[in-house]
Formats: C-alpha cells, sequence, structure tokens
C-alpha cells in the first residue's frame, strides 16, 4: 500500500468549526470555535475536548500524515493530526504557538494529559506536514517543514485492540478568528523502522 490522498469528505468531524471553507487547489480553510482545545487536568485543572477535528479510521498497520500552512501566530493557535480511541485516551501532535513562538510538539493523553515543545521558528510561514504511523502497540509520531527530513516528535504507547481515528484538527483555546489551511491529508502503510 502506497500514500494515498484522503478526500475531506471521507473523514466525520467529531467536534464541527465554525466554518470549513475549500480552498483554491484542494485546500480546506477550517475556523475552530474561540476557545475551544484539548485537554485532561495536568496542572490546568481543567478538561477541554470540544476542538474540531476531522477523523477516519486508523488501523494498526497504517500512518496518517497531514499538511498545513503555519500562518498563525496567536497564543496557543495550534493544528497539526489527532489520533482518538476516546474522550480519556487520546494523541495530539503539530505546532502550536507558545511563549511566542511556534512549538512543534504533542500532547499524549491517558486519562490525564502530558505535553512535550520544541521550538520552530523557522518553520514559519511554511507548510508543515505531520506523520502518525501505528505499529504494534505503538504510535510513532513525526514532522518535518517541506522536504526537509522527518523529525522524531515522540513515541507513544497505543493498545493493538484499541480502535482509534485520525485526521486534521486545530483549535484556538484563546482567541476567535483563527483561520488554519489544511494542504493535505494522506493515509499509507506504517513506517518499517523507528529509526
Amino acid at each position: 500500500m502506497s500514500i494515498q490522498h484522503v478526500d475531506w469528505s471521507s473523514g466525520t468531524w467529531l467536534h464541527p468549526p465554525v466554518s470549513v471553507v475549500p480552498g483554491p487547489g484542494g485546500d480546506l480553510v477550517v475556523e475552530p470555535a474561540e476557545g475551544s482545545d484539548l485537554w485532561r487536568h495536568t496542572s490546568y485543572g481543567f478538561v477541554h475536548d470540544d476542538a474540531p477535528a476531522l477523523l477516519a479510521p486508523f488501523p494498526v498497520g497504517s500512518a496518517a500524515e497531514v499538511a498545513f500552512h503555519l500562518d498563525y501566530g496567536e497564543q496557543f493557535d495550534q493544528a497539526g493530526v489527532l489520533v482518538r480511541v476516546d474522550e480519556r485516551t487520546w494523541v495530539k501532535a503539530g505546532v502550536e504557538v507558545s511563549d511566542g513562538q511556534p512549538q512543534l510538539g504533542a500532547v499524549v493523553t491517558r486519562g490525564v494529559s502530558d505535553w512535550s515543545v520544541a521550538p520552530v521558528p523557522e518553520w514559519t510561514g511554511r507548510e508543515v506536514t505531520v506523520r502518525v504511523s501505528r505499529a504494534g502497540d505503538a504510535l510513532t509520531v513525526r514532522a518535518r517543514a517541506g522536504a526537509e527530513p522527518w523529525r522524531l516528535v515522540r513515541l507513544a504507547p497505543l493498545p493493538p485492540e484499541a480502535v482509534a481515528t485520525a485526521g486534521p484538527y486545530c483549535c484556538s483555546p484563546t482567541r476567535g478568528g483563527l483561520r488554519v489551511r489544511f494542504t493535505d491529508w494522506r493515509r499509507g502503510p506504517a513506517d518499517a523502522a523507528l529509526h
């Protein structure tokens, strides 16, 4: 199985966004609601589970890629890919603005959320692709800007028996008016190796 384009109509919205507008060249421009987010408890004490995400089945042995333009810059604006089992078990990975700059990272949630980030200011204004690969009991997250080499972002457990979905997500915890331009959604076989 090779990497194949996924039509936007193949997904189902977890939470509908404020607006969804087809863009030029097959892009999809998504506006999340003000205050939308995905988070469970840790440090902040709150639970948010209202970010728009366009999800499709994500079986063991497969990978999903989501590409978008990094042209946003307000605190906690974010976009990327969501892998979801249920409201207590999910992983979001992508680029989130924090402390004044874009940060590549992932939130892994199993009852409670944890968060890891690394600054990527040089990715501003570029197309970013986030790839999640599901093999055995693991979810491998990679990302890159343009055609640069993939960077390993996270290795997280995901039970092989879990029924999961995956696809593009975005949210805007602190403001309204964010618009994210997703440029592609692809799926294919899981990565052959971690390294």
